[in-house]
């Protein structure tokens, strides 16, 4: 493996092994990009202050999440269609957060199955992100496939009632079902080592790969608008659907894209054990507040009856300190996992994985505190919020 040194790299090497349509699929936000600005600048404003001559020898990530030690407070999170990055790259995925000692959400629009990658990682610590079809029958089947594979994580993605308005998707020909065009079919064939090692082998051996968890008559006959509709996203769910699905599941139950205190009040009325503060990655709403602005308030709401998690925006180990300085008790990391999985496989998932935690122990011992949770406890920060975000609040 040549030598990657950051994520950066990682994404240039992404960059160019993808073709452009699943690079920008990853990589981009939605309308004008402005989320995606807004979380850069969001991060990039806090400053950690450091403790001088605190005498640590040691530094230890460990972190206690939801009755479990994870190595580092990091997940892997849900990403759709991790499958067309690298073959089985979902599993790829799962056995990368295994190997760093972290959880592996898998998505509802997933490739593989949630059967394929447990067989695939059998000791990884599997989480499962839902998204509610309009036929709720199909959804609670789902669930049961889910609860019997070991995974007792459930994360409703509450920030998606409809698909974004992601204008360079249109442009660049990239949708589920595959509508071939001459721009797509070029920008393929101009990627060989993409095309030949994920797209050649899954026609191959399994055919042209989908989401894997939709039911077959879907798959198998996704033009038709009576079967497609059934499995569309819900975009009338609403808490008293998701009350009931709290009350439905047997283990961890986390609401994902909360933005306010009172919406996470909410979620801990209902029963949750944990949120999300999330803007999809600045990849669903153009106009919407960054988590570093959001998370301290919610963090006194809530922190005490449930535990609060984040993500968005995450390019360094600096970033993860800085999202659990503000109240986080663990960070999920979306684009850069799928990175390192474009750039090597299930090595470069890990080695992006390891660079990361790396990048978090060497930022605590210059900060003085030997472990990541002494960060919620500190004060260690400037005003990151714009005077547009303040107003907002107010």
């Amino acid at each position: 493996m040549s030598v990657l040194l950051n994520a950066d790299d990682f994404r240039q090497r992404a960059r160019r092994i993808l073709p452009r349509g699943l690079f920008e699929y990853i990589d981009r936000g939605t309308e004008d990009e402005t989320a995606l600005r807004k979380l850069r600048e969001s991060l990039d404003a806090i400053t950690l202050r450091p403790s001088a001559l605190t005498g640590h020898d040691w530094r230890d990530l460990k972190t206690q999440l939801f009755g479990t030690t994870i190595a580092a407070p990091l997940i892997v999170a849900p990403t759709a269609l991790a499958g067309l990055v690298s073959y089985d790259g979902e599993a790829k995925l799962a056995r990368a957060a295994a190997t760093a000692g972290i959880p592996f959400c898998v998505s509802t629009q997933s490739v593989t199955t949630i059967e394929s990658i447990r067989r695939g990682a059998p000791g990884a610590i599997l989480w499962f992100q839902l998204y509610v079809w309009r036929d709720r029958s199909l959804t609670e089947q789902l669930l049961k496939r889910v609860a019997a594979c070991d995974c007792d994580c459930l994360v409703i993605t509450a920030d998606t009632p409809l698909s974004p308005n992601r204008e360079y998707n249109r442009r660049n020909g990239f949708s589920i079902p595959f509508s071939p065009t001459v721009r797509n079919i070029v920008d393929m064939a101009t990627h060989p080592r993409w095309l030949l090692g994920v797209m050649g082998r899954y026609l191959a051996t399994e055919g042209m790969p989908t989401y894997g968890h939709y039911p077959s008559e879907f798959r198998g006959a996704i033009t038709r608008p009576s079967v497609a509709d059934a499995v569309r996203l819900e975009h009338r769910l609403n808490w008293d659907d998701v009350r009931r699905l709290r009350d439905s599941w047997q283990g961890t139950f986390i609401v994902k894209g909360i933005l306010t205190a009172e919406d996470a009040e909410m979620a801990a009325d209902i029963g949750a054990d944990g949120i999300v503060v999330s803007t999809h990655g600045g990849r669903n709403l153009d106009c919407l507040p960054t988590p570093a602005s959001c998370l301290p308030k919610i963090s006194r709401a809530v922190g005490a009856r449930l535990t609060v998690l984040a993500d968005s925006g995450v390019r360094r180990g600096t970033d993860v300190l800085k999202y659990l300085s503000l109240g986080a008790e663990s960070v999920q990391l979306g684009r850069l996992p799928l990175w390192g999985l474009a750039a090597h496989g299930e090595k470069g998932a890990v080695a992006m994985l390891q660079m990361i935690i790396r990048e978090i122990d060497t930022a605590l011992g210059f900060l003085g505190f030997c472990n990541a949770g002494s960060l919620r406890t500190a004060q260690p920060l400037t005003d990151c919020c714009s005077s547009a975000e303040r107003q907002l609040r107010q």
